[in-house]
């Protein structure tokens, strides 16, 4: 059986792609060159110019901007947050993104299950297990677990880059898991 045929289960009049913004249109045609795709999510969004816009623009500085994290890290925080958080969208695109930033299928796997079945260093087990923290109870963080980031390596900025990207991921899992965003298809087979 595969994965339900549709974007979300809202049933949205979305504009034709030839009159959406240029900005937008341009964005999908960067989307499409880069990832041979637009991502569903990008898709879902294209019905409000304004929220597409706040979401990419804080997406892409989020993810893709600098950061004393690596986009692999990143990535591994917002597969962990969506796997805790059970949202089949984040799990599947950001799943296979941690596949291509690592070359490993087995990590990103690993990421979506259970990452603490990986064989991580203690930097990265502490980063992902603030992450979890952050999603689960986030009014339990104390000053012990800031510090405990700071021992393994972490700036004052990184930890706030942690802390954001999992912050980040726990709200568009929600967005997505109340829509039932479907990922793109293409994800369940790529880089493995």
């Amino acid at each position: 059986m595969s994965q339900p045929n549709h974007l979300t289960a809202l049933d949205i009049k979305y504009p034709e792609d030839e009159t959406l913004p240029e900005d937008m249109q341009k964005y999908f045609q960067v989307c499409e060159e880069k990832l041979g795709l637009i991502p569903n999510v990008l898709l879902a969004y294209r019905h409000n110019p304004d929220q597409f816009r706040g979401f990419s623009r804080f997406y892409n500085a989020l993810m893709l901007g600098e950061s004393g994290l690596s986009k692999l890290e990143r990535e591994m925080i917002g597969v962990v947050v969506s796997s805790t958080n059970y949202c089949f969208y984040c799990q599947t695109a950001h799943g296979q993104a941690v596949r291509a930033y690592s070359g490993d299928p087995a990590l990103g796997e690993m990421m979506v299950m259970n990452y603490r079945a990986a064989e991580l260093s203690e930097r990265h087990r502490a980063m992902l297990d603030f992450a979890i923290k952050v999603t689960e109870s986030s009014h339990k963080i104390t000053e012990a677990d800031r510090q405990l980031l700071r021992e393994v390596g972490f700036s004052e900025e990184d930890i706030f880059d942690i802390a954001n990207v999992a912050g980040f991921y726990n709200m568009s899992n929600r967005v997505a898991n109340a829509i039932d965003m479907q990922p793109n298809p293409e994800y369940h087979s790529m880089n493995r």
